[in-house]
């Protein structure tokens, strides 16, 4: 019995697999059972950002391991209170609490808010989150997420949560009361096809905070840690979150998540106040601060910021000949998204066949989020193959 038939025999079927069997990876590249290689650009769904086998985070790995791999939170460890520096840092907030996951630090969110907002007013228990957003499967997380396709068999979820249409200032100014405890949001959402939010929501949403005194939560579990080019990628808006979320890449190819938040926020949780037995394990924190260190060198900054400006000029110069196809191209950096409508399964197909891995969200756009440490060979690699797909699709 082959790998793919058992898999479907003893894995519960949540998952869509592709029809490959990987042997190893190595860099932008998948290797099959057969030795083909197919260029990745789903990069672990934004996980691998240092692509494969990273020689920088196999080296953090084995000088871990034969210190320690788990002590549990009762104990201090240089490589949890080095990362957790790290991220203050990047972020400019003050105080980390550290997870396993994305959802479970917008879970983690969701309780510091709750908390801290009701010091102020005992009534501020609503959540504000947008239409088509992604903050994670858990029960609390899912609430939050803005798309019924998720949630329905599910209801029903926790109550006092308002959705409300992105970049809509009407619905927005109309959601938000005393009782608001925080919003919540993805400044690019990425689940729903990367959507960017406007500069006039954010700017919006600080105005409102001034005068309604909730917490802005900024999800960057996907769009932070330099996958946008930048740190977070609410950095190049108004925005200043009291809270953000991060998961995904920050633990080199192992899982992760942390909340980070500004000290005022912070202090509103105490002792047994909220708890994670792998939460801040030292081992995947050695790999994190290897990650951190290798993506914010002045080198690799020159060359993430030369291969984002070529993988969208490229794009652009594919979008011109095939207007019909790429209608829009939206994202920052690493994190893109192509509008190409009812052709997005098809290109995928196609691309497959030709070796080259692309991820389909929201049933309409292709998903660009490749390894940001891909080279210019692979990035032309990548455009011959992207299309030569289109190409085949448009003539069937």
């Amino acid at each position: 019995m082959d790998l793919l038939t058992r898999d479907q025999q003893y894995i519960m079927n949540t998952y869509r697999r592709l029809p490959i069997v990987v042997k190893k990876a190595k860099g932008s590249y998948l290797i099959d059972e057969s030795n083909q290689a197919y260029l990745d650009f789903f990069a672990g769904i934004a996980v691998n950002s240092l692509g494969h086998s990273h020689h920088v985070i196999q080296k953090a790995m084995k000088k871990q391991m034969r210190q320690f791999l788990h002590l549990s939170n009762y104990f201090s460890t240089e490589s949890v209170v080095e990362l957790a520096k790290k991220l203050t840092h990047l972020s400019g907030l003050d105080q980390v609490f550290f997870t396993n996951s994305g959802t479970e630090a917008t879970e983690a969110a969701m309780k510091l808010a709750r908390k801290a907002t009701r010091q102020l007013n005992p009534e501020k228990l609503e959540f504000i989150a947008l239409k088509d957003s992604f903050h994670g499967r858990t029960l609390g997380a899912l609430s939050l997420t803005g798309q019924p396709k998720y949630q329905e068999s599910f209801r029903p979820l926790i109550p006092l949560v308002r959705h409300i249409e992105r970049n809509n200032l009407d619905q927005l100014k109309q959601a938000v009361n005393d009782k608001t405890s925080a919003v919540f949001l993805e400044v690019i959402q990425g689940e729903s096809g990367v959507q960017v939010l406007s500069e006039d929501f954010l700017q919006t949403i600080m105005d409102l905070q001034a005068q309604y005194h909730f917490l802005i939560v900024a999800d960057e579990v996907q769009s932070g840690l330099y996958r946008t080019g930048i740190p977070f990628s609410y950095q190049r808006t108004p925005l200043k979150p009291d809270m953000v979320t991060v998961a995904k890449s920050l633990g080199g190819g192992l899982p992760i998540g942390a909340l980070i938040a500004t000290s005022e926020v912070a202090s509103a949780f105490t002792y047994g106040d909220h708890g994670s037995t792998f939460g801040g394990n030292p081992f995947v924190a050695a790999l994190g601060n290897a990650l951190l260190g290798e993506l914010s060198s002045t080198t690799f900054q020159t060359h993430l910021k030369t291969q984002c400006q070529a993988l969208l000029q490229g794009l652009k110069e594919i979008a011109r000949l095939y207007p019909h196809v790429i209608t829009q191209i939206r994202g920052e950096g690493m994190m893109l998204g192509l509008e190409v409508g009812t052709y997005a399964p098809l290109i995928q197909k196609a691309a497959f066949n030709k070796k080259l891995l692309l991820n389909v969200t929201n049933q309409t756009v292709i998903r660009l989020l490749p390894p940001l440490t891909i080279n210019q060979k692979e990035l032309s690699e990548f455009f011959t193959k992207f299309k030569q797909s289109i190409d085949e699709v448009c003539l069937q």
